[in-house]
């Protein structure tokens, strides 16, 4: 995720399973932190496990 030089430039940037995983996904990038790991057996199906639960990062960090 996030590699490669652009040269400052990016046509498109996708994100759908770390955002699935880490609801505040642009604050953990702005600041260097830790992603949380998706759970691909909780996708597409099922209930709201997988969806809701996830951790947000720490206010204090």
């Amino acid at each position: 995720m996030l590699q490669g030089n652009f040269g400052g430039r990016c046509e498109l940037a996708s994100f759908g399973r770390p955002f699935i995983a880490n609801p505040d996904l642009p604050e953990r990038l702005r600041r260097h932190a830790p992603l949380n790991a998706w759970d691909e057996g909780t996708f597409y199906g099922g209930d709201e496990h997988g969806y809701t639960d996830y951790p947000f990062l720490d206010a204090r960090t």
